[in-house]
């Protein structure tokens, strides 16, 4: 039998790849942990006598797949959506998860998540040291070019949404007179 499982690796394997070491070790379907299930599988017959466990409470928001019909049996309660970031996940949701609208709304709330949480800790009084949080000290000592654009990045940042915001106070000044 390893003659055949060797034959037909040769014919199948480029050379380039036949000499890293454990290459083809789940050829063998003697030697598969999972050749037992798919055996029973491919009979027809059920392997699993599966019980669902009981359903977890909901007391908060949760969000899931469109894809789902409900919920899995477990799941996590300790962040619920809110704030922007909430809004945006909640758009996300409406989404199908092989679609990319659904991971890059995700991403972006988790990055809006960030600065809502900075925002939290200053209404709070704790002041956060960003420059060590975020290592810009390593990175400066590190690697300086990508500390100058973070750097960078952050003040334009700033200084845009600084520059909105005396706008629209002037705009409103304006209209009010």
């Amino acid at each position: 039998m390893e003659t055949l499982i060797e034959n037909n690796l040769d014919s199948i394997v480029d050379e380039r790849v036949k000499n890293i070491e454990g290459w083809g070790i789940d050829a063998d379907p003697e030697n598969d942990p999972t050749f037992p299930m798919k055996q029973k599988i491919l009979n027809g017959e059920q392997s699993l006598n599966y019980v669902r466990p009981p359903q977890q409470l909901t007391n908060t928001e949760i969000l899931h797949s469109n894809e789902r019909p409900g919920f899995t049996s477990v799941f996590g309660t300790s962040s619920p959506p809110s704030g922007l970031s909430g809004r945006l996940r909640r758009y996300a949701f409406r989404f199908s998860e092989g679609s990319s609208a659904h991971w890059l709304t995700l991403i972006l709330a988790d990055r809006v998540n960030v600065v809502e949480g900075i925002v939290d800790d200053i209404r709070h009084g704790h002041f956060p040291n960003l420059i060590k949080e975020r290592g810009l000290m390593a990175e400066w000592k590190y690697n300086r070019v990508a500390a100058i654009k973070k750097i960078a990045t952050g003040v334009a940042v700033t200084a845009a949404i600084i520059s909105v915001m005396i706008y629209k106070r002037k705009n409103r000044k304006l209209k009010s007179v």
